[in-house]
C-alpha cells in the first residue's frame, strides 16, 4: 500500500505542476485590459487546490484493476493538460489573442483534465470519509458526487469571469486596430465563406525549426505588399543560410537579395511564389481544404474581432503556403511530413494571420535525427491602407 500511496502522490504532484503552470500563466501574462483580468487569473486557484488536494489524500485502491483506475484518471488529466498549456503559451505570447474560452473545442480539454483531477482528488478524499472498510460503491458514489461538485464550482467560476471579461473587451470598442475593423455589429465570416486577402498589407513572417528538440534556426521577414507588387527582407540565421536575403516585385520587373551579392535583378516569375499571405491562401487555404476546417471560436487580437479556424495540411502543402521554409530545412523531401495551419478571418472577410506547424522525420534535415518540426506565424496588417513599393537599391 506504501508502494502505491507514493506512486498516486507521485501522478497528483505531476497535477499541482501542471496546473499551476497553467494557472501561474494566465496569472501572470494574461492582461488584455479587461475589468475582471486579475479575478481571471485568481480562478485558476481552483484547479490548483483540487490536485493538492489529491496528493494529500491520494485515491488508494486494493485491487489491482482498481488501482489502475486510479493511475489512468492521473494520466488523461496530464494528456489533456500538457497540450492545453502550449497551446496557452502560443494564444497569449505567439498568437495575440486576448480570448481565452473562444470556443467549446478549445475548452473542453480543460474540462477534461479538470474532471479527471477532480474524481482523482475525489475518490481519496470519500475513501478518507467513509474509511477503507466502507462499501465500495459508498465511496464510489461519494468520490463521483464530490468531483462533480469541485468541477462544476472551479470551471463555472472560471468560465463565468472568462467569459464576463471577454464580454467586456468586445463591448469596450477600440478606434482602431491594426488587425482590421473594430465597429460592427455582425459575426466575422464562417471558415468555408469565400476568403478574401487585403488589397495592400504590412507583412511579418517568423520560422522556427526544431530537430529532435534542438534548435536549427529561424527566419525573421518583414515588407509590404502592394496588390501583387512587393518588397521584403529576411534575416536568416540557420544552420544552412546566415544573413540578410531578400525579394522585390514592382510590375514586370522582380529583384533578388542575397548576402554575397545583395539586390540584383531576376526575371518576374521566379519570384511569384514570394508573395507571402497571397501565396499562403493560395496553396494552402483553397475552398476545399477550408471546406473540413476547424472553427475554433471568435477571438479577439488587439481589439479586432476574428474567427479562428484550423485546417490539417501535408509537408508538400506547407512547403508551397510557405517557400521560406527551405531556409531552415534545405531539400529534405517534405512530403511524409504532417502539420495544421490557424487562420483568423476578421469582420472585413480578410485574412490577417496565420500560424502553424508541421513535422516529420528528419534525416534528410540533419543526418541520423529523428523528429523535425517547423512552425510559422505570419502577420498580414494594416491591409488596405496606401503603401508604396519602391524598387531596391544595391
Amino acid at each position: 500500500m506504501r508502494v502505491r500511496n507514493f506512486e498516486l502522490r507521485l501522478i497528483g504532484s505531476a497535477l499541482v505542476a501542471c496546473w499551476t503552470v497553467s494557472g501561474g500563466l494566465i496569472l501572470l501574462t494574461y492582461r488584455p485590459g479587461g475589468p475582471f483580468d486579475l479575478i481571471v487569473g485568481l480562478t485558476t486557484l481552483g484547479p490548483i487546490a483540487i490536485a493538492m488536494a489529491g496528493v494529500v489524500r491520494p485515491p488508494v485502491a486494493r485491487g489491482d484493476r482498481a488501482f489502475s483506475a486510479m493511475v489512468w484518471l492521473g494520466i488523461v488529466g496530464l494528456l489533456c493538460l500538457v497540450p492545453s498549456i502550449v497551446g496557452v503559451v502560443d494564444q497569449l505570447t505567439a498568437f495575440g489573442s486576448q480570448t481565452l474560452l473562444p470556443s467549446i473545442e478549445a475548452a473542453y480539454p480543460w474540462l477534461v483534465a479538470l474532471l479527471a483531477t477532480s474524481l482523482f482528488t475525489g475518490f481519496g478524499v470519500a475513501r478518507r470519509l467513509h474509511g477503507g472498510a466502507a462499501l465500495r460503491r459508498h465511496r464510489l458514489l461519494a468520490g463521483v458526487a464530490i468531483a462533480a461538485l469541485a468541477t462544476g464550482l472551479s470551471g463555472a467560476a472560471f468560465g463565468a469571469v472568462a467569459v464576463a471579461n471577454d464580454i467586456a473587451l468586445r463591448d469596450r470598442t477600440p478606434t482602431s486596430s491594426r488587425f482590421g475593423p473594430t465597429a460592427s455589429a455582425d459575426q466575422p465570416p464562417l471558415c468555408d465563406m469565400p476568403l478574401a486577402t487585403g488589397p495592400t498589407a504590412r507583412l511579418q513572417l517568423e520560422l522556427n525549426g526544431t530537430v529532435d528538440l534542438r534548435p536549427i534556426g529561424s527566419v525573421d521577414l518583414s515588407g509590404l505588399r502592394v496588390d501583387r507588387d512587393f518588397r521584403w527582407l529576411a534575416y536568416v540565421a540557420t544552420s544552412r543560410q546566415l544573413g540578410e536575403y531578400g525579394s522585390a516585385r514592382t510590375g514586370d520587373r522582380a529583384w533578388v537579395r542575397t548576402p554575397a551579392l545583395g539586390w540584383r535583378p531576376v526575371p518576374a516569375g521566379s519570384v511569384s511564389a514570394d508573395t507571402l499571405d497571397l501565396q499562403a491562401v493560395a496553396a494552402a487555404l483553397t475552398p476545399d481544404y477550408r471546406a473540413t476546417a476547424e472553427d475554433r471560436g471568435v477571438e479577439v487580437l488587439e481589439g479586432a474581432r476574428a474567427r479562428r479556424c484550423r485546417v490539417a495540411v501535408d509537408g508538400e502543402t506547407f512547403e508551397a503556403a510557405f517557400p521560406q521554409v527551405r531556409w531552415l530545412v534545405g531539400s529534405a523531401d517534405l512530403h511524409r511530413w504532417r502539420g495544421q495551419l490557424d487562420y483568423w478571418v476578421f469582420l472585413d472577410g480578410q485574412v490577417g494571420q496565420v500560424a502553424g506547424s508541421a513535422n516529420g522525420e528528419a534525416a534528410g534535415v540533419v543526418p541520423d535525427a529523428l523528429q523535425g518540426t517547423v512552425e510559422v506565424l505570419l502577420t498580414a496588417t494594416e491591409r488596405g491602407r496606401s503603401f508604396v513599393v519602391y524598387p531596391p537599391t544595391r
